[in-house]
């Protein structure tokens, strides 16, 4: 299996609030900031590492029998977004995609669904599965309120999202904690230890 992640680090990279906008609309990998491996100054993750965590993720995922994930194959490649932005941002992404005028955590926006059918041309190429957008400012927040590192809360929230790509959702208590419970798994997969409380 073979996973390209593009990370949009619109958080981290900009050092002056001022030159933010003009900042998020770079490639991180140009960004004057990034050092050689990939990492922006500041950020708590590098973006090697989100490659790494969402391979191990999609690898583990196509062993799990989900009525209502998108079937994962060991030889597709896949592709998605990742972008790490703050409040602001991701109300407004909130309010006019959800129409909910707030800030929240995580937003994922699929581009697949369930049953797309899938040609042996579209095989061949990567399946894009869609965006992931992250606030950091919540995140860390959340992070604060629940005693643990942003880097945890920030993996907790990709996984989250990239559950949501592939068809997961939480529309009960049932179906919430399966996916709760999937997301735990998926964190220690990539060697994060089991969240008590």
């Amino acid at each position: 299996m073979q996973v390209e992640v593009s990370v949009q680090d619109c958080f981290y990279s900009s050092p002056e609030p001022e030159s933010a906008e003009l900042e998020s609309k770079l490639p991180e990998l140009d960004h004057p900031e990034a050092n050689q491996t990939g990492a922006i100054a500041n950020s708590p993750i590098a973006i090697e590492k989100w490659d790494i965590w969402f391979q191990s993720w999609l690898e583990a995922l196509s062993q799990v029998d989900q009525a209502d994930q998108i079937p994962l194959e060991l030889d597709q490649a896949y592709e998605l977004s990742l972008r790490l932005t703050d409040d602001a941002e991701i109300q407004t992404l909130n309010a006019q995609y959800r129409q909910i005028d707030r800030p929240t955590d995580v937003l994922a926006f699929a581009a697949l669904e369930v049953d797309s059918p899938q040609s042996e041309e579209m095989r061949s190429l990567p399946l894009y599965l869609g965006d992931i957008v992250i606030s950091v400012d919540t995140a860390q927040r959340q992070a604060e309120q629940q005693g643990h590192e942003v880097t945890y809360e920030l993996a907790w929230l990709a996984a989250h999202g990239l559950l949501h790509l592939l068809g997961w959702d939480h529309p009960d208590d049932d179906s919430l904690v399966r996916m709760l419970s999937q997301q735990e798994t998926l964190l220690q997969v990539v060697g994060f230890a089991t969240r008590t409380g």
